[in-house]
């Protein structure tokens, strides 16, 4: 959040959870709530001090899920959510599939020393993997679109990338399979994930499954953010500021 608010100063952006207890993790309906009686509040002040002012139009709020893929269990949660606020909102789509997300995988991989951290140097390091499993959740939709960010993915490393499901039995070792069954010989397991949205312990569980090490989830890497105010700038037709990727070092 506080990466969107640096790229575009003045934004009033808020965090709400999905399970929360409107006290210290507010949920987005009271978040939702909240934002329309301050709107509502200013307006009314305006008028009072005699201002000449028309009654705000447009959504109240836009609600960007942070989710780098699609999830439909959480996405219909999320919808329901802002239905139950009766407060006019936008939703957008999630962050991926999208390049700025290959480039965080590929840090997050180069931090826990399962691949190079720079191509064009041609720095390897003793543990790097020749293919990639990138662990998603939500399903085979969430497959497919990290499919697209794994194929950026594989651009970038010049290793095979095959995207396979958290939460469906079996998808992880299948995919480990496949990619020892072409060739690849070190694994790595790459959580394309934010983080919060599922128990930490399912990838140490898929990284156990596939007998394999495993990066850390994407979490507050600065395109996260960035992503976030593309998809809330674009809600609202303003010309965003155009996401810039953080050079791999």
């Amino acid at each position: 959040m506080s990466i969107a608010r640096s790229e575009l100063p003045g934004l009033d952006a808020r965090i709400a959870y999905l399970d929360g207890d409107d006290s210290e993790f507010p949920t987005l309906q009271a978040v939702l709530t909240h934002a329309s009686e301050e709107r509502s509040a200013r307006f009314e002040q305006a008028r009072a001090a005699g201002m000449d002012v028309k009654e705000p139009d447009g959504p109240v709020a836009v609600v960007v899920p942070l989710l780098a893929g699609p999830d439909g269990a959480l996405l219909r949660r999320i919808r329901q959510a802002v239905m139950d606020s009766r407060i006019a909102a936008d939703l957008t789509d999630v962050l991926g599939p999208h390049p700025l997300l290959a480039e965080a995988l590929h840090v997050r991989l180069s931090e826990a020393g399962l691949a190079r951290a720079d191509r064009a140097r041609l720095f390897t390091v003793a543990t790097a993997a020749d293919g990639i499993i990138l662990a998603s959740v939500g399903g085979d939709e969430a497959v497919q679109a990290a499919g697209i960010t794994g194929m950026l993915l594989a651009a970038r490393l010049a290793v095979p990338v095959m995207a396979a499901a958290l939460d469906q039995d079996g998808s992880i070792a299948d995919v480990a399979e496949q990619l020892r069954g072409s060739g690849s010989q070190q694994l790595a397991l790459a959580p394309y994930l934010i983080g919060p949205e599922i128990d930490p312990g399912l990838i140490d569980e898929a990284a156990k499954e596939a007998g394999c090490s495993a990066a850390e989830a994407l979490g507050p890497y600065p395109a996260i953010g960035k992503l976030a105010l593309a998809k809330y700038t674009t809600a609202l037709g303003i010309v965003p500021p155009q996401p810039q990727g953080t050079p791999v070092r």
